[in-house]
């Protein structure tokens, strides 16, 4: 995953900036069900599936890989499962952060840290730090996270700001909201993606989803890999963004 491995994405103008997708890593539990296999065995199979679609995304014109792997919302599920889940990042970086930090991989890992076990916050620390200065690709993880608390957080902050006197109410607009968001640091998802037939945000990315194209696939996550992602991007790239205008054959067709 070199440098000059970074291709321009087909559908996108000349010399743009490389896309950033977002992926809800939704279907490990059915996957493993029909299967009949253990919950955890699904999860784990997604993980092999985040490597594959995190080795393909450069190489497809991907410059930003945000990825939802465990909401604030999923600790209501059986204790057993929510210990596999945290236990997820722990594989994931003792397997492939070496190899992410060759490669130019800068991780991030967005989401409330309150609630996580030690181990595993200063395992996220030590991702960030040792990726802090890598620019090729960036993979943002989503984990405990949720957009609701995420924007209610910020609201909170900026509140009291204003009530110690450091802020003033109007200096508020959509730019420094967007500022204050645990995913400030990459610009807004071009294109929102859900694997396994849902077809909900499922509280991912509420606010900066205001001009994504979303693409709902028929595909259970850990069975994910380059050919769906290439389908979601040629889906994508036969869209008109037009970001709430109109085009100029728009306007002539209405005269």
């Amino acid at each position: 995953m070199a440098a000059a491995e970074k291709l321009p994405f087909a559908g996108a103008p000349e010399g743009s900036r490389p896309l950033h997708v977002a992926i809800v890593m939704d279907g490990n539990g059915r996957w493993a069900k029909q299967r009949r296999l253990p919950r955890p065995l699904g999860h784990r199979a997604g993980v092999e599936s985040l490597r594959r679609t995190v080795s393909a995304a450069p190489g497809l014109g991907i410059g930003w890989l945000t990825v939802f792997g465990f909401s604030t919302e999923n600790w209501s599920r059986p204790a057993a499962e929510v210990a596999e889940l945290m236990a997820l990042p722990k594989r994931y970086f003792e397997t492939d952060l070496g190899r992410l930090e060759r490669e130019g991989v800068r991780v991030r890992v967005i989401g409330q840290r309150e609630g996580l076990p030690k181990e595993l916050v200063r395992l996220v620390e030590d991702a960030q730090a040792r990726t802090a200065h890598n620019s090729v690709f960036n993979l943002n993880i989503a984990f405990n996270y949720g957009s609701q608390a995420d924007i209610a957080a910020t609201a909170r902050r900026f509140a009291e700001e204003v009530a110690a006197g450091r802020r003033d109410p109007s200096e508020m607009d959509e730019a420094m909201f967007g500022s204050m968001l645990a995913t400030a640091d990459a610009p807004p998802p071009d294109l929102i993606v859900r694997p396994s037939g849902e077809q909900r945000l499922s509280n991912f990315l509420l606010w900066e989803a205001a001009y994504a194209e979303l693409v709902f696939q028929d595909v259970l996550w850990p069975d994910y890999g380059e050919e769906h992602l290439k389908a979601a991007l040629a889906e994508f790239a036969a869209r008109d963004r037009r970001y709430g205008a109109i085009v100029a054959d728009d306007v002539l067709a209405a005269g």
